[in-house]
């Protein structure tokens, strides 16, 4: 049997652990709401999160172009961007799914050495997917600075146009 049709077979219970862990890096009141509220409108980061992690998941599995892993990570991303998380928090997610997977596996992984050599190319491009959602977050990052410092000029103009002065002048 392939690793890929293994994780083909199990994807709804490596999912669901990957989420769960990913929940878990929020405080406990808002990880048990991520998790018990189902609706995408009254929980969108839940939603959001789990979409981007079905789409990565299925990406890895080959079930999607690869292009499309841009557009998962930059699900997962943005929300953490915005939410003040740094690089190491926000990315570590990808590598929170190679022991999910050891741990599913373990007993196909202990009877067929074949398998363990899948496992090592994915967790390679596993780490690929990191360093490509390292790019994503700090474009993230990058437009909620220039977002910031575009409200913050349009502040002052506001603030110097109030006290008499043309701000196009300065």
């Amino acid at each position: 049997m392939t690793l890929k049709r293994l994780l083909s077979e199990r994807r709804a219970a490596i999912l669901e652990k990957w989420r769960d862990r990913v929940f878990a890096c929020y405080p406990p009141e808002t990880a048990s709401f991520l998790k018990r509220e189902a609706d995408r409108f009254s929980n969108p980061v839940a939603h959001r999160l789990t979409e981007g992690l079905k789409g990565i998941y299925a990406t890895l599995l080959g079930e999607a172009p690869a292009a499309e892993v841009t557009a998962q990570l930059d699900e997962v991303l943005r929300i953490w961007a915005v939410q003040d998380f740094t690089p190491s928090q926000a990315l570590a997610f990808v590598f929170f799914l190679k022991p999910i997977i050891r741990e599913e596996l373990a007993g196909e992984l202990k009877a067929d050495a074949g398998l363990t050599a899948e496992l090592l190319d994915l967790e390679s491009r596993l780490d690929g997917v990191a360093l490509l959602g390292f790019d994503v977050y700090m474009r993230r990052r990058e437009k909620l600075s220039d977002l910031k410092v575009s409200e913050m000029k349009a502040r002052i103009s506001g603030l110097l146009r109030r006290v008499g002065v043309d701000p196009s002048t300065l």
